[in-house]
């Protein structure tokens, strides 16, 4: 550990976080931001770019894996008109419970040269 280093934190999809955990605990890990940006396993199956993920069971063990190992907890959400704008109220009932934050994140509107605009959500 380095002297006046307060917080080691990791962002992750979650998709290795369950293997890997044990070690990055060991190795001073005290915060994790899980990005999860739907709820829907096939959704979620095309934003990882993996087929199989079996998401339901995963986002419950990365949360309690979470809970049970690092004392900050985060899970982060980036909203999309047209692909999860639908999920909000499903996230908020999905962690209303649970000792950890919920960050609703903007869409970064563009994509190296061009504007993505169209999926942003917010008031016109």
């Amino acid at each position: 550990k380095l002297e006046g280093l307060k917080t080691i934190a990791v962002t992750t999809n979650g998709i290795n976080l369950t293997r890997l955990l044990p070690r990055l605990k060991e190795a001073g890990l005290n915060a994790i931001n899980i990005s999860l940006d739907t709820l829907v396993p096939a959704k979620f199956e095309f934003i990882v770019r993996r087929k199989g993920t079996n998401l339901s069971s995963k986002a419950i063990v990365l949360i309690l894996a979470g809970m049970l190992c690092v004392l900050s907890l985060q899970v982060n959400c980036v909203v999309m008109r047209g692909f999860n704008d639908d999920e909000v109220l499903d996230f908020v009932d999905f962690t209303k419970d649970l000792p950890l934050d919920v960050r609703f994140i903007e869409y970064m509107p563009f994509d190296g040269k061009y504007s993505c605009s169209e999926i942003l959500v917010g008031q016109k």
